[in-house]
């Protein structure tokens, strides 16, 4: 590799893994700032996300494990940074290879599973909208990018309602910007947050949720984002479809918003413990364009999956022509697009229930100087003290 222009060097290296670059820093002291500036950073994530390469599938259960994308055969425990015996962490969401993390403690954290540094967060308290508004119904979050002003956020909305129960209602909402290490307060988000099942799905610098005007049955569902730069919100047009009898969700593929239409005998107000009998997978191919809604895929009960309440997708397999899926949390699904069959997926390693959130193997820091705000895990704090004694002998 000597020998080789310096130039090809840098285009060899950035098609490789993550952890491969992580050992190659210590060939010499010109491998190790290139592999840790900010312009390689960043040539190495966007080749990984135009090719589709270094993907992986985080699972939460009670432990977080990795499965790679492109083989599928085993799930590998993650060192979870924040971690509390006996108790599960949530995934907040996923972004450049960044996971945002929730433990029971209500502690949060900002995590790069690939090189195992992370930064703690600093929570903030709840302020309810209104005096009249007292409860909390529920706490979402998202995580994104704000490409703009080239900030890593996360969005915390906390659903407020009255003493009489879900007819007064209201959303306040807060967002941490990780470059200023700070929370602010923006306006309320004035909608029903229809189901609780997920956190925001993060889509064009915007993250989405399923909403409605009322907390009323009869209430037509809409879908509604949070503008990672702007901060401010906005209706997404949805596409037209049989959408009175379906439960409503979002999901990404591709980085293309997806609209889920679940049909059911129970109707939109079922929970997402009944029986399903089919879904409609609809895509939006040019963002905030409702014309660009296509129907891509609809996935019904069969032999290869049995029955299901809901599933969603993950991400293209490596041909393009399938699909990963999520079905009720517990089972992976493939759905090839070209013969329209789905087949369950077992995966050596994987729990019995689980979460999915697909997340790119990246050197993503949260500000491109190096290591300002970032702590050592716990496996590279022992390196370091191993090291620093090493040396301390050396000196002797």
């Amino acid at each position: 590799m000597a020998s080789l222009p310096w130039d090809i060097i840098v285009d060899i290296l950035g098609r490789l893994s993550v952890k491969d670059l992580l050992r190659y820093r210590s060939v010499s002291k010109p491998w190790c700032a290139l592999i840790d500036g900010t312009d390689f950073i960043m040539m190495h994530l966007k080749n990984s996300v135009e090719t589709g390469s270094n993907l992986g599938v985080v699972i939460r259960y009670c432990d977080l494990y990795w499965v790679d994308l492109d083989s599928l055969d085993s799930a590998v425990k993650l060192r979870n940074p924040i971690a509390r015996p006996g108790d599960g962490t949530e995934v907040l969401g996923s972004c450049h290879g960044l996971l945002a993390l929730l433990n029971v403690n209500n502690e949060l954290a900002i995590w790069n599973p690939s090189t195992r540094r992370y930064r703690r967060i600093a929570d903030t308290e709840f302020e309810a909208p209104d005096d009249n508004l007292p409860c909390i119904q529920f706490i979402v979050y998202g995580f994104g990018y704000d490409p703009i002003g080239n900030d890593y956020k996360l969005v915390r909305m906390v659903q407020f309602y009255g003493d009489n129960g879900q007819d007064s209602f209201d959303s306040g909402v807060k967002i941490y910007s990780a470059k200023l290490n700070t929370w602010k307060r923006i306006r309320d988000f004035p909608y029903y947050l229809r189901y609780k099942r997920g956190f925001g799905v993060l889509s064009n610098n915007a993250l989405h949720w399923v909403v409605s005007t009322k907390p009323l049955s009869d209430v037509s569902n809409l879908v509604f984002a949070v503008d990672l730069v702007t901060e401010e919100y906005r209706e997404v047009p949805l596409p037209e479809f049989e959408g009175e009898g379906c439960r409503m969700d979002v999901e990404v593929l591709g980085g293309s918003l997806c609209l889920l239409c679940n049909y059911g005998p129970d109707g939109p107000d079922a929970d997402w413990g009944s029986t399903s009998d089919y879904v409609d997978m609809w895509m939006m191919k040019e963002y905030g364009v409702r014309e660009s809604w296509t129907k891509f895929c609809t996935v019904v009960p069969s032999d290869g999956i049995g029955s299901f309440s809901y599933v969603f997708p993950i991400a293209y397999l490596r041909s393009g022509n399938q699909v990963l899926m999520n079905k009720n949390d517990m089972k992976f699904v493939v759905y090839d697009l070209e013969s329209g069959k789905a087949w369950n997926k077992n995966i050596s390693g994987a729990p019995r229930d689980m979460e999915t959130e697909l997340c790119v193997e990246s050197l993503v820091r949260l500000d491109g100087s190096g290591e300002f705000g970032w702590m050592l895990g716990e496996e590279d704090k022992k390196k370091k003290k191993k090291n620093q004694e090493q040396s301390k002998k050396k000196q002797r």
